[in-house]
């Protein structure tokens, strides 16, 4: 075995060693920032029912895009199990977190998004990869900037052209619970109250800091390096996704503890090419004619070869 293996397995058994009494099956820290993000969300819809569009728009930017982005990220954290040992616990706070959001997703990004994990950046299988249409239209910085206000959408159709999947049992009970939620929602303060969880899904998810994200988790800015982590502020309002190196190599390891695996082993990480704005990413992937949705490091599906 080269010294070189040696090393990568010593820094795994220093992390495994480190947080192996870590983990005890129920995080109520998580279900208690879930709940208060959750409840103030739809207590501010229910305020704004009378506001006029435009107020409605400044404060779903401002105010509302940060919230639902937080509970986007935390849902991202369910997908993993981290708040519960037991999965269905997982899925039934992701449904909850799911609520202020306005569309149902909870269930169907953890099918999509575990994949991401175990196949990353194989063609056809990781859906975070754009499409070859996306590659080929989004080329320079106009329609980069329209791609992405609009990402949002990228994201939640692309599985549905390149990859779709049957809908299951939860995704249904997903949908039922944000359909009545939603309804709820119009029938006793009206369609603004609705309008403004929707609004701050978008515009969250769109020309925002902290959708930054997106784009400097994977997109290639330097050839050797396939991820990048953000080691910035927002981190304390993202679930610590910013850590994304860090949570590509331990995914049993909830956001909130990322930041120590970096201090355990810091030799790993701080060699890496890594961000302090997600701002910045966002013109960087606009302005840089070399970078677009094409930067992505791609694999082929791996063969099994049959046994002669």
């Amino acid at each position: 075995m080269s010294s070189s293996h040696l090393t990568l397995l010593y820094f795994c058994y220093k992390i495994e060693i480190r947080f192996s009494i870590m983990y005890h099956g129920f995080s109520l820290t998580v279900v208690l920032q879930v709940t208060v993000v959750v409840l103030l969300q739809l207590w501010t819809a229910t305020s704004l029912h009378s506001a006029g569009w435009l107020k409605l728009l400044a404060i779903a930017y401002f105010f509302g895009s940060f919230l639902n982005h937080n509970l986007f990220l935390a849902i991202h954290e369910l997908s993993h199990n981290l708040a519960f040992s037991t999965p269905v616990y997982n899925r039934w706070l992701g449904i909850f977190a799911n609520l202020p959001i306005g569309v149902p997703m909870s269930v169907t990004f953890q099918k999509y998004h575990l994949e991401h994990h175990r196949f990353q950046g194989v063609d056809g299988i990781d859906l975070d990869i754009p499409s070859q249409t996306e590659a080929r239209v989004v080329t320079n910085a106009v329609t980069k900037s329209i791609w992405v206000i609009l990402q949002l959408f990228f994201y939640a159709l692309r599985p549905l052209f390149l990859k779709p999947k049957p809908p299951g049992y939860w995704e249904f009970i997903n949908l039922f619970i944000q359909i009545a939620l939603d309804v709820a929602m119009v029938w006793f303060w009206g369609w603004k109250s609705l309008a403004y969880l929707i609004l701050s899904t978008f515009v969250g998810g769109g020309m925002h800091p902290m959708a930054g994200h997106f784009i400097s988790e994977h997109y290639v800015f330097n050839p050797n390096q396939e991820t990048y982590s953000y080691y910035g502020p927002l981190n304390l309002m993202t679930w610590s996704v910013g850590y994304h190196n860090e949570h590509h190599d331990f995914p049993r390891i909830p956001g909130s503890k990322l930041y120590k695996v970096k201090e355990i082993a810091p030799e790993y990480y701080e060699s890496l090419e890594s961000y302090k704005s997600w701002s910045q990413v966002i013109y960087m992937y606009i302005m840089d004619r070399t970078v677009g949705p094409f930067s992505r490091m791609k694999r082929k599906p791996a063969t099994t070869k049959k046994a002669n």
